[in-house]
């Protein structure tokens, strides 16, 4: 419910330092949240001032300039507060809710929707579980690919224009933007809408991305020539974020879909601590000792 403050809908919420929880959360005249919360606790504390200290009290929690303050477990609020939120046009809400279920939440959303963000080109798919984002110059097949990995049986997430955020340290997630969604542009067809034709389980709303595969023409001026055997990992920087990268060289005859799956498969058993490269060159190694 909105107790008073009405002039204050307009005031933006801005995260002013990267850490999110002081966005919200409970009283603190020391170092003030933008979003103050007061339950029955905070309330008690004000409460326990007489006269002029707890006018003290309300007139430091406004100097903080507040976004807005919620009123949680359905706690009224004094009337001296009520009187400076409404001269000042700050928001005052009130929840039955408790107090740390609300901060949570708004942490948790404010998170989301106030982090860093980026838009990439390329064709983000969910692969085996996992958000891998398919990149590549215009006219390498990235779509083509996409629909043939569809027809597999794995999920579309955007095409075209892919929505990331780092919603975490070290996570990102992708999205695609609204006017996309569901859609899928390939040369010669057209733009195609993945969610009719294939079904529900065609799409995804989100992914978190785990794994770039970048599609290359081979003997492209200025490109490097491909390893045969990569020994090095590759990584992208994105928002801060490192992300694996893998190189696909495109070439007539190659089946990509199943070249990028078995890329997803080598990565997971990766995570899981097993690098069949690694195991081969121990394994040579080995043999060379053994007849050395």
């Amino acid at each position: 419910d909105w107790v008073c403050g009405r002039g204050g809908v307009a005031v933006p919420v801005r995260r002013d330092s990267a850490d999110a929880a002081a966005l919200v959360g409970h009283l603190n005249l020391i170092h003030p949240n933008r979003i103050q919360v007061l339950g029955r606790r905070e309330l008690a504390y004000i409460d326990g001032y007489s006269g002029d200290g707890a006018g003290q009290v309300i007139a430091n929690l406004f100097a903080a300039e507040p976004a807005a303050i919620i009123l949680t477990d359905g706690v009224a609020a004094p009337a001296a507060l009520l009187r400076s939120a409404e001269a000042r046009s700050v928001p005052v809400l009130a929840t039955a809710s408790a107090a740390d279920a609300v901060i949570d939440t708004l942490r948790r959303y404010l998170a989301k929707v106030l982090a860093d963000s980026t838009s990439m080109h390329g064709v983000f798919m969910d692969v085996l579980g996992m958000g891998v984002l398919i990149t590549g110059e215009s006219g390498v097949g990235k779509s083509e690919l996409a629909l043939e990995l569809i027809s597999r049986g794995r999920g579309l997430v955007a095409d075209d224009v892919v929505e990331i955020s780092r919603i975490a340290a070290k996570t990102l997630e992708g999205r695609c933007p609204p006017v996309l969604k569901d859609f899928l542009e390939v040369r010669g067809l057209g733009v195609l809408n993945i969610r009719t034709i294939f079904g529900e389980t065609a799409v995804r709303p989100k992914m978190n991305l785990k794994l770039i595969v970048h599609l290359e023409k081979p003997g492209r001026a200025g490109a490097a020539p491909t390893a045969r055997l990569p020994l090095h990992e590759l990584t992208e920087d994105i928002l801060g974020v490192s992300i694996r990268k893998i190189i696909i060289p495109v070439a007539a005859g190659r089946n990509l879909a199943v070249l990028l799956e078995a890329a997803v498969r080598n990565y997971i058993l990766q995570l899981r601590g097993i690098d069949s490269t690694q195991e081969f060159i121990d394994r040579q190694q080995g043999e060379m000792k053994r007849d050395g």
